[in-house]
């Protein structure tokens, strides 16, 4: 949606430009530059912006992920569980760093079936439980590296 509002400022803004030229007035000509301009220092500002905050992206991720986690239920009538789950299957990982992070949620121990959300299972695998009996079912990868290399790659 912002691409499609930005690509429509830019085709008025250069079509402001072309009537200006047309008419050869100095005054559209005038505006159509300072437009221009500000268009440019925008573009450089969020490129500068993007790349200092870039580094910072992995540090609120962390602190993120464990908050979500932590706020884990199993339901999909909350948000941290829809989250979790959609993250889980999308990028093809299980838990925090890998699937044993589970082990230390407030899920987890409430719970007490010894098993992770059915998200990180492996879709090749039929009838997976998330029991850790099968580790080999379950994604080996942890999310929190995959979703900053998404929002990295995003930036």
């Amino acid at each position: 949606m912002v691409i499609i509002a930005v690509g429509t400022l830019l085709f008025v803004i250069g079509f402001i430009g072309c009537c200006a030229t047309v008419r050869e007035s100095r005054c559209g000509l005038v505006t159509f530059s300072a437009v221009l301009l500000l268009v440019f220092a925008t573009e450089v500002v969020v490129v500068v912006l993007g790349y200092i905050y870039r580094a910072k992206v992995e540090a609120v991720v962390n602190h993120s992920i464990q908050k979500v986690y932590n706020e884990y239920k199993g339901t999909n009538t909350d948000a941290p569980s829809r989250a979790i789950d959609y993250v889980q299957r999308q990028l093809h990982c299980c838990g925090i760093h890998n699937y044993s992070d589970w082990m230390n949620t407030h899920w987890f121990i409430e719970s007490k079936n010894n098993s992770v959300p059915v998200s990180c299972c492996k879709p090749s695998i039929s009838n997976c439980t998330g029991t850790l009996m099968r580790p080999g079912d379950l994604y080996p990868e942890g999310c929190e590296v995959l979703v900053v290399k998404k929002l990295k790659d995003i930036m």
